[in-house]
């Protein structure tokens, strides 16, 4: 059975006393972000006389997924002297740990280094909640890869991408199948009124899939209408085989039945942008999935939308 992680709301953390407001503002931005951190979970001991330990480092915080301790700190110049003799201590004695000291103004961009922002003040506006971080993808989509790598092994898959949302998907998912594969794109859309359901093929493949193994690559799957049109029509054109990968599924939401043999997170009847998906062709670029705000949505809707 391939794992299906279903995203729940996580229990109430224990509240945190922290020392300063900064580290307080600082666990936000990572909350935000979606960044899994500890706060003070460690002391190293750096000096020790006569059997005593005389001096000790706390770091502020530990984030979990990169494996990095942070201190913060002022401006005050004697504070910031005394902390980076530590930083220096902490690394010549535990040269494995790894340990940043941030000043507030590097918040942003040490967490755009490590691929989770920052990003325009339209996208803040609009943002509910980080639903999926950038680190639960790549660790989901790399093991998705490893499974179709498993299930494909000795063949030589045609990956098929339906655009335009699969685009950071599909580009990250390819680079964990360790095996050949061909690639292709596909750009459809759903017909209005009587022929709801049908499906309107705007830009058509370019290889011949006849005894080919075929993995559609989807961003998301709600209704499952078109996706099972879509299903039916390529069957005609006799692939050896048929599959379906999505990054996301909404199964609250499903009207037609479909096979779905690669699944990345299943997610909660809401509007989620991010990773390739978008609103109004905004926030494809975010490197995490996201929830909107509904009032915020509903004033974009009435605003005409730019030529």
């Amino acid at each position: 059975m391939t794992w299906q992680p279903v995203l729940e709301a996580p229990a109430a953390p224990s509240p945190v006393s922290f020392a300063h407001p900064s580290e307080e503002e600082f666990a936000g931005i990572l909350d935000f972000y979606g960044v899994k951190w500890e706060y003070e979970p460690r002391t190293f001991p750096l000096v020790e006389e006569l059997g005593h330990v005389s001096m000790a480092f706390t770091p502020d915080f530990y984030l979990c997924d990169l494996d990095l301790y942070i201190e913060l700190t002022t401006l005050k110049q004697k504070l910031v002297t005394e902390k980076h003799r530590k930083v220096r201590l902490l690394h010549e004695r535990y040269p494995d740990v790894q340990v940043k000291l941030l000043h507030r103004s590097d918040y942003l961009s040490l967490l755009a280094k490590y691929g989770f922002g920052p990003f325009s003040e339209f996208d803040a506006a609009g943002i509910h909640e980080v639903l999926i971080s950038a680190s639960d993808l790549e660790r989901r989509v790399n093991e998705l890869g490893s499974e179709i790598s498993r299930d494909y092994e000795g063949k030589e898959p045609l990956l098929l991408g339906i655009l335009r949302g699969v685009t950071c998907f599909m580009a990250d998912l390819m680079r964990h199948i360790a095996l050949p594969v061909t690639v292709d794109f596909m750009s459809i859309s759903s017909y209005d009124g009587e022929q709801q359901g049908g499906v309107r093929i705007l830009k058509d493949l370019e290889e011949d899939i006849a005894g080919k193994d075929v993995l559609i690559i989807e961003d998301i799957i709600d209704t499952g209408m078109t996706l099972r049109t879509l299903l039916d029509t390529l069957w005609l054109r006799r692939p050896a085989s048929l599959k379906v990968c999505t990054l996301l599924d909404k199964p609250k939401r499903r009207i037609a039945e479909v096979p779905i043999d690669y699944r990345g997170f299943t997610v909660p009847d809401e509007f989620v942008v991010g990773y390739g998906l978008d609103f109004r062709q905004k926030f494809r670029n975010l490197p995490f999935i996201a929830t909107l705000k509904d009032d915020w949505r509903r004033v974009q809707k009435t605003q005409k939308r730019p030529e």
